[in-house]
């Protein structure tokens, strides 16, 4: 299943690694896809990931780097066409980009953001969602 993941699900992994979100995160049913500034947005919690964790930043980064090999991270050149429907569609400027490209390849966006709910021109599924739609 193709899906764009959510910087708060990778981070959701980093804190848990031997959580759910892993095993679905390198999971062969599901095709994971982001932006390409999800790698920027992560780093910025990496000191809360690290205190919530009790695992070193380094051994996060380890992890980070084997959770990006598995999602295939696309240029905003690539879903540019929607970008302009997915500022106005997202409930969080913040996520617009994650919105934009599920516009562009009409897949899902896997996130754990309850607010990205309240439209509805794109699915968004929480990992509870994901594991109940995969059954």
């Amino acid at each position: 299943m193709l899906l764009v993941i959510d910087a708060n699900v990778v981070v959701a992994a980093l804190i848990s690694p031997d959580g759910i979100t892993n095993d679905l995160l390198f999971s062969p049913r599901v095709e994971g896809i982001a932006p390409e500034f999800i790698e920027e947005e992560v780093h910025k919690y990496l000191s809360l990931i690290a205190t919530k964790s009790g695992i070193s930043k380094e051994d996060i980064l380890i992890t980070l780097e084997l959770i990006f090999s598995h999602i295939r991270l696309f240029s905003s050149i690539e879903y540019e066409s929607e970008r302009g429907k997915a500022k106005i569609i997202s409930p969080d400027p913040n996520d617009a980009e994650y919105f934009a490209l599920a516009l562009s390849l009409s897949c899902p966006l896997w996130s754990n953001d309850k607010k990205l709910k309240s439209q509805s021109a794109v699915k968004v599924l929480s990992t509870s969602e994901l594991i109940q739609f995969l059954s």
